[in-house]
């Protein structure tokens, strides 16, 4: 069994857990100005599990707990923080899918190298050509040529030919 510290690791490589925790400590002292201060280890587990795309379910199953102690202490905890952080107290979070939209929306989600690859490198030029269809029995094949032109740092843009290089 993995440690809880390694449970749900990969919520750090998408979410911005530096900004994360002091936000939902933050509203969690507001919610309970009695309550210990900062997150617990526990809370902190289970955001971590929720980032990850973890139904409360697939989280208590991991810490071997049962689905209903689990939805429970997510609706006393974390689903209020979310609620405080999002400035929408009288709303019902309604599914815990919601959690990481109203994050995402808050900006704490991190933009990924590959989506940062691929939002600045869009191709500026896109040309697709059917260079030949067949028909044989029951099949059908195409051949297509595409060349796309991409953004470059350069003053030259860069184009790349797949009839070329395949």
């Amino acid at each position: 069994m993995a440690s809880k510290e390694d449970l749900f690791a990969e919520a750090a490589k998408h979410w911005d857990l530096e900004r994360l925790y002091p936000a939902f400590a933050e509203a969690k002292r507001q919610i309970s100005p009695r309550s210990r201060r900062g997150l617990t280890e526990t809370e902190k587990l289970y955001l971590r599990g929720l980032l990850s795309g973890c139904s409360p379910a697939e989280i208590a199953r991991q810490l071997f707990q049962s689905s209903k102690s689990a939805e429970v202490y997510l609706c006393k905890t974390l689903y209020q923080y979310v609620k405080k952080l999002a400035d929408v107290p009288n709303e019902p979070v309604g599914n815990w899918r919601n959690i990481c939209d109203r994050l995402e929306e808050a900006g704490y989600k991190n933009q990924s190298s590959a989506e940062f690859k691929v939002n600045n490198s869009v191709p500026t030029e896109a040309l697709v050509k059917i260079v030949n269809i067949g028909f044989k029995e029951s099949t059908v094949s195409i051949d297509i040529n595409i060349r796309l032109e991409f953004p470059s740092t350069s003053e030259t843009p860069k184009t790349e030919d797949l009839a070329k290089n395949g």
